[in-house]
């Protein structure tokens, strides 16, 4: 395989339980990519995404890569969560191959910035537009271009909310793509400060939000919407590695 296929890899741990969206509560394995094409304001997982800590990622083969997924879950096939940073701009499409015929399934969690034609081929693929509160901005042809490219795959939208601002986006957005579910949760103010993988989270304040979300949805109506938490939030805070 050449150098150009490697993987960059942030960490791979696990098994552990997906902490929220479609998948809540089943238990998984997590390849975490490094590297983003987005530098949100309230990034929880910054050293997946900032270029300080490009010297942490480890290059790794799909083989490698599905290795050491198979080292941790005891070669007993689970669900593989392929998150980031951005995972779409990694090449995954061999790593997807090489599970699948090993009985593993694959979900992947993207901001629908860059579509890639292996998403058709994951079981779940989960685009997660950013809202404003992220201080990036959505390319709307590049998001439905990932549509498009998931068709084939179970395709899910979650959108993480904190404001009102977020909340009116949120359903302008629902409008727009009808076709999927949609899951929304409350926002996480407290990422954890560079080198600090413990730090607390406001409870008190992430779950006054979630009442106030589920407050919102049910006052207008809104009953496509799915609220959730973040559940790993909820269990182990900002910890890397849960």
């Amino acid at each position: 395989m050449s150098a150009q296929a490697h993987i960059r890899v942030s960490e791979i741990f696990g098994p552990t339980i997906q902490g929220e969206g479609a998948l809540i509560g089943v238990p998984t394995v997590f390849v975490r990519t490094g590297g983003c094409d987005y530098r949100c304001s309230w990034c929880d997982s910054l050293h997946a995404v900032e270029s300080d800590y490009r010297a942490t990622w480890t290059p790794m083969s799909a083989e490698a890569v599905m290795g050491e997924v198979a080292r941790l879950s005891g070669g007993r096939p689970l669900l593989v969560s392929l998150s980031g940073g951005n995972p779409a701009i990694q090449p995954l499409g061999d790593l997807v191959g090489l599970g699948h015929a090993r009985g593993y399934g694959f979900a992947l969690e993207t901001q629908g910035s860059v579509a890639q034609p292996w998403f058709s081929e994951l079981d779940m693929l989960v685009l997660s537009p950013k809202p404003p509160s992220s201080g990036m901005e959505v390319d709307w042809a590049a998001f439905d271009a990932c549509v498009a490219a998931g068709k084939g795959a179970d395709m899910v939208m979650k959108i993480v909310v904190f404001d009102e601002t977020d909340y009116a986006w949120a359903r302008d957005v629902a409008a727009r793509y009808p076709q999927l579910p949609l899951f929304l949760q409350p926002g996480n103010h407290t990422p954890p400060p560079p080198g600090d993988d413990a730090a607390e989270v406001d409870q008190a304040g992430l779950d006054a939000r979630m009442r106030w979300l589920v407050d919102r949805v049910t006052a207008d109506g809104w009953f496509q919407a799915r609220v959730l938490p973040q559940l790993h939030v909820a269990l182990w805070g900002n910890k890397r590695g849960v």
